[in-house]
């Protein structure tokens, strides 16, 4: 009789092991397909390189980045401001960095253009110079080398009268620049510490303000023969 109830509590107990067992186990309709295992991983491989774009990216900007807005003339200087009626011998005496006139337009350019950067306001000043002027020549045989506040209020001017505000704009946030004359032509070259290789030929930063599609650092083929 003991043997009888042993055997029944051990079929009861194996019985109860197989239904528990079947709960656990998912219908082979509900397992998850093989498929989806190299899937999972391709999904997380993708999702890590577009990580890893938006950081490069995102630190590249940061290194490198673009004004947000170039201003017009109006919108930096005195509504009253005048042609100065004054004429230099030579370039580098025409080069006004310290007139207050000039500090405030600098000023006044590159907070609106940019965040802090140098490069930033490097750019936007020669953005501001290339966009805002119109090249007019100088009379025949006669070289008419202005005060940069006077190319500023008439807004005209030839290379040379254009590269020399640029450089006193440069100058006046504390970025020293060198006029390059070359045949029938001048130009400013820089030394930006920070600016990316791309921008220099032969460690210099040259600026032609006279090429219109010229973005910052670029020159155009006829001029860079010279230099």
């Amino acid at each position: 009789m003991e043997e009888k109830e042993q055997i029944k509590e051990e079929i009861i107990e194996s019985h109860k092991s197989e239904v528990s067992e079947g709960l656990e186990a998912k219908p082979q309709s509900e397992q998850e397909p093989t498929w989806k295992g190299p899937l999972k991983i391709i999904l997380a491989i993708f999702l890590l390189l577009i990580l890893v774009f938006w950081t490069l990216s995102y630190y590249l900007v940061k290194l490198d980045p673009e004004p947000g807005y170039i201003p017009k003339v109006e919108e930096v200087i005195p509504a009253d401001l005048r042609p100065v009626n004054q004429t230099y011998a030579n370039f580098n005496n025409a080069i006004k960095p310290d007139d207050i006139m000039i500090k405030q337009a600098a000023d006044k350019i590159v907070s609106l253009a940019c965040e802090g950067n140098e490069i930033c306001q490097a750019k936007a000043l020669y953005y501001f110079v290339r966009d805002n002027l119109q090249y007019v020549k100088d009379p025949v045989n006669f070289e008419y080398v202005e005060d940069p506040k006077t190319v500023l209020s008439m807004k005209t001017g030839d290379c040379e009268s254009g590269t020399i505000l640029l450089a006193s704009l440069l100058g006046a946030i504390g970025i020293d620049s060198e006029i390059v004359v070359i045949p029938n032509h001048a130009l400013l070259k820089i030394k930006l510490d920070g600016a990316s290789n791309r921008y220099k030929i032969d460690n210099y930063i040259y600026l032609d303000w006279t090429c219109n599609n010229c973005k910052f650092g670029e020159v155009s083929l006829n001029v860079r023969e010279f230099i």
